[in-house]
């Protein structure tokens, strides 16, 4: 991990918090980790003195439980989560997503690529927005080329541009895979200490019991970490494939699920453990057009390179223009754009209800059109927006919040300290387990002592215990 060094700002709000609370590191000392940033002020901390995770701790853990025991949860990832995971296992971030040249029409593509990023509050185009804007003028060259004759301008304007995209694609799918590499060839230690914080970053949220609603998980990520980390855990996702050996992308999805019947209960089936509902929002390094279909191959976690099972789908044409890594660029546009309408709506679905609560980390507010979905959600006055992250170095997190004018809303937990995975499953997040044992302790004190200063202690630890069940209860 980067080292943590001295004047880091973090920002928090949490509970009753009217504005978010400022505050920098001043040493590693335990217990005086941090002070209010100049001008600052809050309720829970002096303005001139020190104070550490001890501090924070019932500011966050307390109020984090309680909104993971919202009746409709989701979880929101970016590549936060992958750098976090990476800089476990290797001390230092994943790949990242710079632009990459093109050989044909570059000036026009990265002109409008850095023209969609300004747009979209970023200082230029990475290679989103580079394989979008070549996308659109590949689209436009076809129309033209239509009139054209076998050999001219636009004819070979069109076979070239398609080739360069193929092997932009290629290139960006072997630094998705290299990412994958990295995390397993790590050494064995550290590898198994990244995927243990993993797991148990997933299960706070994934630990819920039978009477409630599925974790929805969503991600914008392409590589597979949150699947590989889920088949640690045991974790079963459930997503719009269906089928073993080539499981295939299905818009009529039926709200299919896993329950059992409770002993001694008769006609109330309850969710079964251990299963969450998984969205990947931009698609999968594994998924690919076939035939007017979406399917997913069975590409190992970290291969070299997606070409021999691209080759070896038994289908003409997989190179890599077929791979379902938006903006997709395959021919048929109506089949490029057909997943990503169903997983939107299914963000939508699943964040817009009353009593939801969404937990974002890792992800910047790059995407205007999950942005969308977020400001929709905040309407409903029982909803409530989760933001952890590492850093916010263009501003984007802040400027998002106070566009969204609902400060009761939005919980933050952004800096080095606040949105470190390590730290947060340390100290903030809740169990990652069903634990009605604490919970069950907790009344038991709280029904024999009921008197004078011992019982609103007792008050306050049954609340704490009751909401340390990982949001199950």
């Amino acid at each position: 991990m980067t080292q943590r060094s001295a004047g880091t700002k973090q920002i928090l709000k949490t509970r009753d918090d009217k504005n978010p609370v400022y505050f920098v590191r001043v040493s590693d000392e335990p217990g005086k980790d941090f002070k209010l940033a100049e001008g600052a002020t809050c309720s829970w901390a002096k303005t001139t003195g020190a104070f550490g995770t001890e501090t924070l701790r019932p500011r966050i853990e307390p109020w984090l439980t309680a909104l993971v025991q919202s009746e409709n949860l989701s979880l929101l990832v970016g590549s936060g989560l992958t750098h976090a995971a990476h800089g476990i296992a290797r001390s230092k971030p994943g790949p990242g997503m710079d632009a990459i040249l093109f050989k044909t029409l570059n000036d026009q593509i990265i002109a409008e690529a850095n023209r969609a990023a300004i747009a979209a509050r970023r200082n230029s185009g990475n290679i989103e927005d580079t394989i979008r804007a070549a996308n659109e003028i590949l689209r436009g060259a076809e129309i033209i080329a239509l009139t054209k004759k076998e050999g001219t301008k636009w004819r070979k304007i069109v076979s070239e541009l398609q080739n360069d995209l193929n092997n932009v694609l290629s290139q960006f799918a072997k630094s998705i895979l290299k990412g994958e590499q990295e995390l397993i060839s790590a050494d064995a230690l550290k590898r198994e200490e990244s995927f243990n914080y993993l797991v148990s970053f997933l299960m706070s949220f994934a630990s819920r019991s039978g009477t409630r609603e599925r974790l929805h998980i969503f991600t914008t990520n392409y590589d597979r970490t949150i699947e590989a980390s889920a088949d640690i855990a045991g974790l079963r996702l459930m997503d719009r494939f269906v089928g073993t050996l080539s499981p295939i992308f299905r818009s009529s999805r039926l709200d299919v699920d896993f329950h059992y019947n409770p002993p001694g209960i008769r006609g109330e089936p309850r969710y079964l453990e251990g299963v969450a509902r998984f969205t990947k929002l931009h698609g999968s390094i594994d998924w690919f057009d076939c035939k007017h279909s979406i399917r997913r191959l069975g590409i190992p976690f970290g291969a070299k390179s997606t070409e021999p099972y691209l080759a070896d789908a038994g289908v003409e044409g997989t190179d890599a223009l077929r791979l379902m890594i938006y903006p997709n660029a395959a021919k048929d546009r109506e089949t490029a754009s057909q997943p990503y309408v169903d997983l939107f709506r299914d963000l939508a679905a699943a964040i817009c209800r009353p009593n939801s609560t969404i937990i974002c980390y890792g992800y910047a507010f790059g995407d205007e059109h999950i942005n969308r979905v977020l400001k929709d959600m905040l309407t409903i006055p029982s909803t409530h927006l989760v933001v952890i992250s590492r850093d916010d170095p263009l501003g984007r997190i802040m400027s998002t919040y106070d566009e969204l004018g609902r400060p009761a809303q939005i919980t933050l937990l952004i800096g080095d300290h606040l949105g470190d995975m390590k730290t947060l499953v340390d100290h903030y997040l809740p169990k990652s387990a069903i634990d009605r044992t604490t919970f069950r302790m907790a009344e038991l004190l709280k029904a024999r002592w009921t008197t004078g200063e011992g019982r609103e202690t007792l008050d306050s630890a049954g609340v704490d215990a009751k909401e340390k069940g990982g949001g199950t209860s």
